[in-house]
């Protein structure tokens, strides 16, 4: 079972994560691209394109914020996918495959804390929470402004994400971070290719709970 967007819960209304086995075979799966509120945004296209040189099926999931900073019609041509951004109502279809990898980037400090909160009041949350109880490899790079990001809270949220498996990419030998409003400084320094690199080795991956357990 998936999360509802009432709280509760509903057969289907997610698009479905870790319901395959990783193997070695060339074509590493899907991976699902999970973006947040952020100027570091406007730049996912460069993770898409690095993911699919080395054979990934590459679907986008955003936040609502997200969303406002993406160019979503250029990133459904070039994935071959609908951004989904909203649980789907029960009922309908599933609209994109299931997950392999995942990656959240770039993350804001609100989805960090929701996501090691276990709150699931997004469909990129509700992904990710899904994610853990099936095994999925999993990479995040926070990026927020150097004032966000000396909240106790954030750091308290990265320790659990590491505990669990997740790969954390953060500091200042990954991104360095600008002030209120200058988010965006450092742009050129995000560090996708080593997003990419996190959940690109072959690693033969088992879920952690039988499938429809979660909820």
């Amino acid at each position: 079972m998936c999360p509802g967007r009432d709280g509760g819960t509903q057969v289907g209304t997610e698009v479905g994560v870790g319901r395959r086995v990783m193997t070695g075979n060339p074509s590493p799966g899907v991976l699902y691209i999970l973006v947040c509120g952020s100027p570091i945004a406007r730049d996912v296209g460069i993770l898409v394109g690095l993911a699919q040189q080395e054979g990934w099926d590459v679907c986008v999931i955003t936040t609502p914020d997200g969303r406002k900073f993406v160019d979503v019609a250029a990133l459904q041509a070039q994935t071959g996918h609908p951004v989904r951004t909203y649980y789907k109502s029960p009922g309908d279809p599933d609209m994109l495959p299931d997950a392999d990898a995942m990656i959240v980037a770039p993350a804001t400090v609100n989805t960090v804390n929701k996501w090691a909160a276990g709150i699931t009041d997004t469909l990129v949350l509700g992904l990710l929470v899904e994610g853990y109880g099936y095994g999925v490899p999993t990479a995040v790079v926070p990026y927020t402004n150097k004032v966000m990001a000396l909240h106790p809270a954030l750091h308290e949220s990265l320790a659990k994400l590491r505990d669990w498996g997740v790969h954390v990419l953060y500091g200042e030998d990954v991104c360095r971070l600008g002030a209120p409003g200058q988010t965006d400084r450092f742009r050129g320094q995000f560090p996708w290719r080593r997003a990419l690199q996190a959940v690109s080795n072959p690693v033969t991956m088992s879920s952690r709970v039988e499938p429809g357990a979660v909820s």
